[in-house]
């Protein structure tokens, strides 16, 4: 089955960068990369990403900052933040501010495979809920506005 979600990841590691990208790509994800927090959120103003793989130490800004501007830009965004400092504080800190997961470095591959597909497959139930919901609404509303017609 071939997949055309989009996927960012903001890592100041090029060999990082690098290897998610070859993996992701292999898995059938659209991916693209970018280096810092600011030109995270350049891209993602011109294009929605389903997920972003995000660094909690970038050269510019905390992955937990970002998380946050990114939240209030792309609100339907998944958001994984990676992280090779795992401590306590950096996991409620970065789900307080809109990560989805906390996957910690070196990375099991396996395991954020598994992370980022899950999180999806919950993105594309979300969306088929709300394309639900408009379809039942445009429906009810049908059947009231014939009502209200019939009634005049």
């Amino acid at each position: 089955m071939e997949r055309k979600e989009n996927i960012l990841i903001v890592d100041d590691d090029p060999s990082i960068r690098k290897v998610l990208t070859a993996i992701l790509e292999e898995k059938g994800y659209n991916v693209e990369t970018v280096d810092n927090g600011k030109k995270a959120i350049q891209k993602s103003k011109i294009r929605f990403y389903n997920l972003a793989l995000i660094d909690i130490r970038l050269p510019d800004m905390r992955g937990t900052e970002l998380l946050t501007q990114m939240k209030q830009t792309v609100p339907k965004m998944m958001k994984v933040m990676i992280t090779g400092y795992p401590s306590l504080q950096n996991a409620v800190e970065a789900l307080n501010n809109g990560a989805d997961a906390y996957i910690i470095k070196p990375l099991d591959i396996d395991n954020a495979l598994s992370v980022i597909e899950n999180l999806l497959q919950k993105q594309r139930d979300s969306l088929k809920m709300t394309q639900e919901r408009i379809v039942e609404y445009i429906e009810t509303r049908a059947k009231q506005l014939e009502q209200e017609e019939i009634s005049k």
